[in-house]
């Protein structure tokens, strides 16, 4: 992950506070401000007025959403199993066992036993409400199996074609949160099928970029944040922060331990970032924006000895010391205040 440019200027702050003091000899606190007609420095900046931006850059990764795994739901012999890519919507096939269909259900929670009469739990309210979307009813969707449920189901069954037993179990359903798309098939046509062994691999079907970023900057990535996403065609597409990870964790880099969070990012367009799947991608963020302010160079700034941050403004020849206070760091510069200071004016600092 490249760092941001704010958390670059604030680790130059810390290194100025080191070296200033060395570099320039400042008077007490009560000095400060007196013109100087000795040691001017050997470089100038102008100080600037403007907009300051606080940004970051992190590398990422372009996939799918809500990455699981389908676990057979019976033992037997895989006699269909759908395309890798491919998407597969409520009501229609997942694979086949034994050439018995396992259909995919919109839910939540998993399927993880055979419902009947006289069952109840969230899981029958799932099952209730797919079949009351497909337009079979006659039944109030609730947590109850009742008898009603269960003509409803031998409808269901009739329609597919199978045996009317008005009882659902994980042979004949599986629940996942919505449409999946199929990542990869880990039992192929002819091979053995045992229960809970994983059978396919699945995803989300919304486009996804995963990326993580330190917790000093993590402030620039709240949820509903407006990014821009570098393609790997050299386009960019526009989107937002759509979760942020709530532990952080060490990053892979064993030369970088800082902690780091895990964030995701939603697509305004995602039509626009079709043809690409794990691929990797660069993720820009702006964080807040400070509008008309002055700023200088980060290496302008004199740590005064009595506390605090100074600047060296020269003028004609004579300098003198003026004490500011800090805003923003951002883009190699500071945002200043106080100590007189207007646009244009020239500041003191090493020289390039």
């Amino acid at each position: 992950m490249r760092r941001g440019r704010a958390v670059a200027a604030a680790t130059a702050v810390l290194a100025v506070v080191a070296g200033s003091l060395a570099l320039t000899r400042l008077g007490s606190g009560e000095e400060t401000g007196r013109a100087k007609n000795t040691g001017l420095p050997p470089a100038t900046a102008p100080v600037e007025r403007g907009d300051l931006r606080d940004s970051a850059q992190a590398d990422g990764t372009l996939g799918y959403d809500k990455q699981r795994k389908v676990n057979a739901g019976a033992a037997g012999t895989i006699t269909w199993a759908p395309r890798t890519g491919s998407t597969v919507k409520r009501n229609e096939r997942l694979y086949e066992i034994d050439g018995r269909p396992v259909r995919l259900m919109y839910g939540a929670g998993p399927m993880y036993r055979t419902l009947k009469p006289g069952d109840k739990g969230r899981d029958v309210e799932q099952l209730e409400r797919n079949l009351a979307e497909l337009g079979y009813t006659g039944f109030t969707p609730d947590e109850e199996y009742t008898e009603l449920t269960s003509a409803a189901v031998k409808r269901w069954q009739k329609s597919h074609d199978v045996k009317q037993t008005g009882k659902v179990g994980p042979q004949d359903v599986t629940f996942a949160p919505g449409k999946v798309r199929i990542k990869s098939v880990g039992a192929g046509v002819g091979e053995q099928a045992q229960p809970g062994a994983p059978v396919l691999e699945t995803t989300g079907s919304e486009r996804i970029v995963t990326f993580r970023l330190d917790v000093a900057e993590s402030r620039l990535a709240k949820a509903g944040t407006k990014v821009t996403v570098d393609l790997p065609d050299g386009t960019t597409a526009s989107g937002k922060v759509s979760s942020v990870g709530r532990t952080a964790k060490p990053g892979d880099d064993p030369q970088d331990d800082s902690p780091k969070v895990t964030l995701t990012v939603s697509f305004d367009e995602p039509d626009e970032v079709d043809g690409f799947d794990q691929s990797p991608v660069t993720v820009n963020l702006t964080g807040e924006t400070r509008r008309d302010v002055l700023t200088v160079p980060v290496n302008a700034l004199l740590a005064l000895p009595g506390g605090g941050f100074g600047l060296q403004v020269v003028r004609g020849g004579t300098t003198r010391e003026v004490k500011v206070e800090l805003g923003m760091f951002a883009e190699g510069r500071v945002e200043v205040s106080g100590g007189g200071l207007r646009e244009g004016a020239k500041v003191g600092v090493p020289k390039i």
